[in-house]
């Protein structure tokens, strides 16, 4: 496709680019692995658009990245290809001067703003960026009728025709009628493009950090004063000691020991020379009457550490083989961690170094709510047995085509529970938007609408079939643009007794997400296969003023991190094996990516979060809609609205545990009148004011 033109039926109608008329450089990366820290560009394309939309550049290049190309079947490039293009340091003047002063465009735009951010700040120069929009965040709140959120989707749907996937120039060419198109129905809805802040990165804030491992064993409790060490025993060091401390902590590490960075109720000892030491270590071992050894007795007891129990390895159930992610799948930008006794603020804006340990405090059961003293913890064992929203009777589930399973003998191979189809309530398939009212009268409304069979919307979007008017709704900037739509629109009565035709299953697009009320419990389909990374997505009203921190806890039995880097937030958003990532394409949305199958066995529950920056509530806010599903192009597999009270801060979105071999995600939608600091200080995580 020429960009000499605008994209095909776009021609007699740009006004998505007019009302939104910035300087664009669309670019395409394609790379030789998914993780931006570690894995290179193998060749980059940026095309350049005036606030018209006309073209005013293009550029592409292969690149000699110096190292193994990486999976050739997806992209082609082979290292043959590859021999004599330019490295990265001879073209990154050309490709900075491009950038320089537009808007980056891209699909999966954190991907490709990650990678560039890592090949500039391997050449000592900034990516001159200051502003991005990723087109799959876009979409996401267009929601247009398309079978998932893939470019080729997309493209299909708007008309744009490619010639040759996974080429970057050709992707940058399709990718630019998509641009258009998503502009045009951006504007039709009158939504604001999700715009995102990309201050200029520096190499340190790049620097690959060396990988963690978490500890094999169970935690067995406290030291028994004159009995030995155990495996899996908490240690925390504090004060001078004779041995170096890095020696220390290797020993440790090698005798099966976990050290941490600081103490709570669940630390087994804590080593100082200094029995009067005032130190936030030792005041805090006081209050929880943690034992208190010397270094000389802990030297003696590490000559004699007794085994430990092994965090419990679940045999993977039988999936078909993994669907792998494309190329194109996000990557965090950093690896950077928090500090060895506190992780920082999340919104600041300096990450320090790590920490080869880590530093839980007290857990969940200390940390206050508005309603309880403890913060709800949802073993696997006590799942709902109402209103769970999954069928529990098996499916057959096929195994690949000439693909013999395999199994051992005479297992039984058990099935993952499957959403139910979407109920046949009066609302069944249709998307309701509620507008006006108080929140406690918004939110009832909401839950009125998922009990007819609905889904509850919280932003206007291409799929809304319905709008609910409760008080003051007239005075809602999207009444203007409801009105010119010709979406029904219905008083509060209404729900009592809608009289309203289901809207027809979709014969093509994609199937409607199933919808989970707050409580409702599903079973991952393929969690335990390699390569699958399942995403939560959260969403809020796009006209919040309030920054809202979206958030993860990678826990163990015990309900704590392993270490600090297992608190996934702003400022930290991979931790170390990249198994869990925090990915922010708009300022009304977030997704953590999870890699269930790599998590280490001590992991045994992902809990995701949101926290409300300063002084506003979930009151002001109004609900968190969440979508799950494999990757992050794909069609969601479940969704929920979740509503918090009036005064909460803080709320506890979803859960991902272990159940036997499978995986399963929980909503929770349960609020705290306190921050995120005491959210996190009960997973074990110290943050710095």
């Amino acid at each position: 496709m020429s960009l000499t033109s605008p994209a095909p039926g776009l021609s007699d109608d740009a006004s998505g680019l007019r009302d939104h008329a910035y300087d664009w450089a669309l670019v395409d990366v394609e790379t030789s692995g998914l993780i931006a820290r570690r894995d290179r560009v193998l060749s980059v394309a940026v095309v350049t658009l005036g606030p018209d939309g006309e073209p005013t550049g293009e550029f592409s290049t292969l690149l000699n990245p110096g190292c193994d190309p990486g999976p050739v079947e997806v992209h082609g490039l082979t290292a043959e290809r590859l021999r004599g293009a330019p490295g990265f340091d001879q073209v990154a003047g050309r490709i900075g001067a491009m950038l320089q002063g537009r808007v980056l465009v891209a699909h999966n735009a954190q991907f490709d703003y990650d990678f560039l951010a890592h090949e500039f700040a391997r050449v000592r120069m900034w990516l001159p960026v200051t502003q991005r929009l990723c087109t799959l965040a876009l979409n996401r709140r267009v929601d247009p009728p398309t079978e998932d959120l893939t470019l080729d989707s997309l493209a299909a749907h708007y008309g744009v025709p490619r010639r040759q996937a996974h080429d970057a120039l050709d992707d940058t060419r399709v990718l630019a009628g998509v641009l258009r198109a998503s502009l045009r129905e951006a504007a039709r809805l009158d939504l604001p493009l999700p715009l995102v802040a990309c201050p200029p990165r520096q190499d340190p804030r790049f620097t690959p950090q060396p990988p963690k491992t978490a500890c094999a064993y169970r935690n067995p409790g406290r030291l028994v004063p004159g009995g030995p060490l155990r495996q899996g025993m908490k240690i925390a060091i504090t004060g001078q000691t004779t041995t170096s401390r890095a020696e220390l902590v290797g020993r440790s590490v090698a005798a099966g020991l976990n050290i941490m960075s600081s103490v709570s109720r669940h630390t087994s000892a804590l080593v100082t020379n200094d029995a009067a030491s005032d130190s936030a270590k030792a005041r805090r071992a006081l209050a929880e009457n943690v034992p208190v050894i010397d270094e000389r007795t802990f030297l003696r007891l590490l000559d004699d550490v007794r085994p430990g129990t092994p965090h419990e390895r679940t045999a993977p159930a039988a999936v078909p083989s993994p669907r792998p992610e494309a190329a194109a799948s996000p990557s965090p930008a950093t690896a950077s961690s928090p500090s060895p006794a506190t992780a920082p603020s999340p919104r600041s804006a300096a990450v320090p170094c790590p920490s080869p340990v880590a530093d839980p405090s007290a857990g969940p059961a200390a940390v206050p709510s508005a309603h309880s003293a403890a913060v709800p913890s949802s073993r696997p064992e006590a799942d709902p047995p109402v209103h769970s929203g999954v069928d529990p009777s098996p499916r057959p589930e096929a195994d690949p085509p000439g693909r013999e399973p395999q199994r051992p003998a005479g297992e039984v191979r058990k099935q993952p529970r499957r959403p139910r189809p979407a109920p046949d309530g009066p609302l069944a398939g249709r998307r309701v938007l509620v507008l006006g009212g108080t929140h406690p009268a918004a939110a009832a409304a909401r839950s009125r609408i998922v009990e007819l069979g609905g889904a509850a919307a919280i932003n206007l979007s291409a799929s809304v079939t319905d709008v609910v008017l409760l008080d003051g709704s007239d005075a809602d900037r999207r009444m203007r643009r409801i009105v010119s739509l010709a979406i029904p629109t219905h008083n509060a009565p209404w729900l009592a007794a809608p009289d309203i035709a289901p809207v027809p299953r979709p014969t093509g697009g994609r199937e409607a997400a199933h919808v989970l009320p707050r409580g409702g419990v599903v079973d991952i389909p393929d969690g335990s296969a390699p390569g699958t990374r399942w995403t939560v997505t959260a969403s809020w009203a796009q006209q919040t003023a309030c920054e809202i921190d979206v958030v993860a806890f990678v826990v163990d039995e015990d309900e704590q991190v392993s270490f600090d880097e297992d608190f996934v937030f702003y400022g930290a958003p991979e931790n170390p094996g990249g198994t869990v990532r925090l990915l922010g394409d708009g300022p009304t949305e977030q997704t953590v990516s999870i890699d269930l199958a790599a998590l280490p066995p001590s992991s045994r529950k992902v809990v995701v979060a949101a926290a409300i920056d300063g002084a506003p509530t979930f009151g002001d806010v109004g609900a968190i809609h969440v979508t799950a599903g494999p990757g992050t192009s794909a069609a969601p597999l479940v969704q929920a609205t979740l509503d918090a009270a009036t005064t909460e801060r803080t709320m506890l979105l979803t859960e991902l545990y272990r159940r036997g071999p499978l995986w399963r995600l929980r909503t929770v939608g349960q609020g705290y009148d306190h921050g995120l600091a005491t959210l996190a200080r009960g997973y074990g995580v110290d943050i710095a004011d």
